[in-house]
């Protein structure tokens, strides 16, 4: 999927809605259509931008979702609730990828392998309790192309699990240098062929290569190879746009997705920029910034535009069926002393978000209070579920299992070979 497609796609949504009225993508609020599809639910879209080689980057997603997991088990009553439940649809581009990959990980029992408090606990314990946000610790050897300690945390994590392995559709970008174009590892395009089934830790290595060499990816039967860069580079760090898109067209997954009023959608920013001061009067000597530092802050703009748009797309709706999470002042998180510290922080802040017609402004919620916000909304929607006339999801299943990877059975049981390679997240300290 190209990144002018991306782009066709969702100017062309907006144009259709500005110039011909919402009527024209889905039947009017008042139509007997219309009644019958808000019956049925809305299609619930995770996507997670792209984050940096340092745990900060990484741990608001980790720890909004981690407190939306919690605010879900709360609500329903279920102990056991995981993310993956709730929605849909995952996205995720770099360290986003790698955590939605996490979450929606099928397991040996056929439930979502990892719960969000685990895949905080990874990100968080990547580094010591002081200088957690340091750039030596495990998590940032996730971002080096090639790197030995980042393919085993995520044959740790992974094993040979498979896009196929997966509990609800995923999407997950990268750039293939072959090509010069955007790529997309995805379970629906797996589950139609072996050429399109990656092992989810070369994924997650695909769009984290930030840095080095390129990562030499194969599809699992080998027929496909890619040299992938990070999904940065791609301008497909903010992977919302994406999902949409996918939604919006895959009518054999999503057959009752007629517009973006029917989905619930959730982005999550990333948590930090470099800063560039150490937050003492004196500034840091002036220099040029290296590639890398201008490769960030140009795939942070190009996220920011896509959150633009994709805001504008849904109107009148966004707040409601579009909510935006992203920390705006990296320093207050990053003086802090330890990650639990630096969550909490970026958790309070309230983020710059669009406003249709008006620009953007200064939100008048936290990140925090839109994420209890949110686990309401996604009960709701549970609820809803259950009482609609039609399924409006219909993932599609593995009709003949490949017996030589990890990849399990449709009906959700697991082969020896895949539950022998599924770690425990107490051995991630164990094994480091």
């Amino acid at each position: 999927m190209a990144v002018d497609k991306l782009s066709y796609e969702i100017f062309s949504l907006l144009e259709t809605k500005f110039l011909f009225g919402a009527g024209c993508l889905s039947s009017g609020p008042g139509t007997p259509a219309r009644a019958f599809l808000d019956g049925c639910g809305r299609v619930r879209v995770l996507a997670i931008d792209g984050c940096g080689a340092g745990a900060e980057d990484a741990l608001l997603a980790a720890a909004a979702l981690a407190r939306l997991e919690a605010g879900l088990r709360k609500q329903t009553g279920d102990t056991d609730a995981r993310v993956a439940d709730f929605f849909d649809v995952a996205a995720g581009a770099g360290a986003g990828g790698v955590l939605a990959a996490m979450l929606f990980l099928r397991g040996p029992d056929g439930r979502p392998r990892y719960s969000a408090q685990q895949a905080l606990a990874f990100v968080a314990g990547s580094v010591g309790k002081k200088d957690w946000g340091g750039r030596r610790g495990r998590w940032a050897k996730l971002f080096r192309g090639g790197s030995r300690g980042g393919d085993r945390a995520f044959r740790r994590v992974f094993g040979d699990a498979t896009l196929r392995d997966t509990v609800a559709p995923l999407l997950v970008p990268c750039y293939d240098l072959a090509t010069a174009a955007p790529f997309v590892f995805s379970r629906a395009d797996a589950v139609e062929g072996d050429a399109f089934d990656f092992r989810l830790r070369d994924v997650c290595s695909a769009t984290c290569a930030a840095g080095g060499e390129p990562v030499a990816v194969r599809s699992v039967d080998g027929t496909t190879a890619i040299a992938a860069a990070s999904a940065g580079v791609a301008a497909m760090g903010n992977p919302a746009a994406a999902a949409i898109t996918h939604v919006l067209h895959n009518k054999q997954e999503f057959p009752l997705a007629a517009g973006v009023e029917d989905l619930l959608v959730l982005s999550i920013g990333s948590g930090a920029s470099v800063p560039t001061s150490d937050g003492s009067r004196t500034p840091m000597p002036t220099r040029s910034p290296s590639p890398r530092e201008v490769a960030r802050v140009t795939a942070e703009g190009v996220a920011d535009m896509v959150d633009e748009s994709v805001a504008m797309a849904f109107g009148h709706a966004c707040g409601s069926n579009y909510v935006r999470i992203k920390a705006s002042k990296a320093p207050m998180a990053l003086q802090a002393e330890t990650a639990a510290a630096a969550a909490g922080a970026m958790l309070a802040q309230r983020n710059v978000e669009s406003v249709l017609f008006r620009g953007r402004r200064l939100s008048e919620r936290t990140n925090a209070e839109k994420v209890d916000a949110l686990a309401a909304e996604l009960v709701k929607e549970q609820e809803r579920r259950r009482c609609s006339p039609l399924p409006n999801v219909a993932i599609k299943q593995v009709a003949t299992p490949r017996l030589s990877s990890a990849t399990t059975a449709s009906s959700g049981t697991a082969t020896a070979r895949t539950a022998s390679t599924m770690p425990s997240p107490a051995s991630w300290d164990s094994r480091r």
